[in-house]
């Protein structure tokens, strides 16, 4: 079973601002399109859903969506956003949860977006998230997901000095972050994450670690889980970063 969400996204204070740090989601509108436009999607699973943005786009597009995240802090952030009550929202591992999450019959699209994939570290997580993802598709069903490309080694623009600013937030005034990374193990990238609220002083540190497998290691473990790779195409609004994956579960 995965590990417990980062602090990041598991905190409540932090959970609370993720939003406001982080406004700029025009990387879901391509999920969108390929999700609704592309495969017709009436029914979703969105694993690591987090606070919700990409699950309710979709609710909003009228697609019955279930959203599925271990970090009740962010769970929540979502569940208090205007048409929440459109998307089904279940607190748990994907690896425990996801399969129990979908209607009977199975949906139509598993989603996994931004860096959700990665988090899984250890290969029988990945592959057990894998196997609960074709589990909750109907059969001819599509799994969706991104994972960056490992000789891109955006890692190395991680840096203080590159990603720090200071958002205005309502309600909690000025709150400085940053990323910088603190160790690369091969394809273990683990990069520090602190938080700052100048209101009072307060300062949250989360450590995330993200493993960048290389596409054909990923490839290999659709298979084993027992899908058949559709696609793999470039990300269209980061080309040479992303690779997106398309893979059926087999009628």
């Amino acid at each position: 079973m995965a590990s417990a969400p980062d602090p990041i996204f598991g905190d409540p204070r932090l959970a609370a601002v993720y939003d406001a740090l982080d406004p700029d989601r025009s990387d879901l509108e391509v999920y969108e399109r390929i999700v609704v436009d592309e495969l017709g999607a009436r029914s979703v699973l969105d694993i690591g859903c987090g606070t919700g943005t990409f699950a309710l786009m979709l609710a909003a597009r009228g697609v019955a969506v279930t959203g599925v995240d271990p970090a009740a802090a962010s769970v929540d952030v979502a569940r208090a956003k205007p048409g929440a009550e459109a998307v089904r929202w279940v607190v748990g591992a994907a690896d425990a949860t996801a399969a129990d999450a979908s209607p009977a019959a199975g949906v139509d699209v598993v989603t996994m977006t931004a860096n959700v994939a990665q988090v899984f570290l250890d290969d029988l997580d990945w592959h057990a998230v894998l196997v609960a993802a074709r589990r909750a598709l109907r059969p001819g069903g599509t799994l969706v997901f991104e994972s960056r490309r490992p000789e891109r080694e955006a890692w190395r623009e991680w840096t203080r000095e590159a990603t720090r600013h200071v958002v205005d937030v309502p309600h909690e005034g000025a709150v400085e972050e940053w990323v910088e990374v603190t160790d690369v193990d091969g394809q273990f990238v683990t990069l520090a994450s602190p938080t700052i609220f100048h209101r009072d002083g307060a300062r949250i540190d989360s450590t995330s670690t993200l493993r960048f497998r290389p596409r054909a290691a990923i490839e290999r473990s659709l298979v084993a889980a027992g899908l058949e790779l559709v696609d793999v195409r470039d990300a269209p609004d980061r080309p040479g970063r992303e690779w997106v994956y398309l893979a059926r579960r087999l009628a």
